[in-house]
């Protein structure tokens, strides 16, 4: 049997900028949802990265939605399992005709444009609360990067 050689640990100023790096460059993540009563709901979804905040979009009779109208609260999962980014992020729904342009724009570049069906889709803003990082089990101390909203100077885990 062979061993497993683990990358060295990065420091948490190199991870929140690879988890930036991430964030900006990739357009693709698992959304879990979750409300009393349904249990989880896992999709995959496209998102766009405005610097604060993350946006997808789904159809408006989902059970994300439902999840989301119960409970406006999410999991976000980008990358695999030897190098993930987990989210959990407060989330609100946006309508396809409050969206702001740029959003909008960025979103369809990347996906199904909801623009194009109005009364079937709807937007979810999703604003990162804790972020957390890790690209092997070396690195799961000091996997928090962000909590409660803000970014950290030091690990906490």
């Amino acid at each position: 049997m062979s061993s497993v050689i683990l990358p060295a640990p990065r420091d948490l100023v190199r991870r929140r900028a690879d988890t930036l790096d991430r964030l900006n460059g990739g357009f693709q993540m698992w959304l879990a949802t979750g409300s009393d009563g349904h249990g989880a709901h896992l999709i995959p979804v496209a998102y766009v990265w405005d610097g604060a905040a993350l946006t997808t979009g789904t159809f408006r009779r989902s059970r994300t939605v439902s999840n989301l109208r119960g409970r406006p609260k999410a999991r976000l999962a980008i990358g695999d399992t030897a190098d993930v980014v987990m989210i959990d992020a407060g989330a609100a729904l946006v309508g396809v005709s409050e969206i702001d342009a740029a959003s909008a724009e960025a979103f369809a570049r990347v996906s199904t444009d909801p623009r194009s069906a109005p009364d079937m889709f709807v937007y979810v803003r999703l604003v990162p609360e804790r972020i957390l990082a890790w690209n092997s089990l070396a690195e799961f101390s000091g996997r928090t990067l962000m909590l409660k909203g803000s970014w950290l100077d030091a690990p906490v885990d």
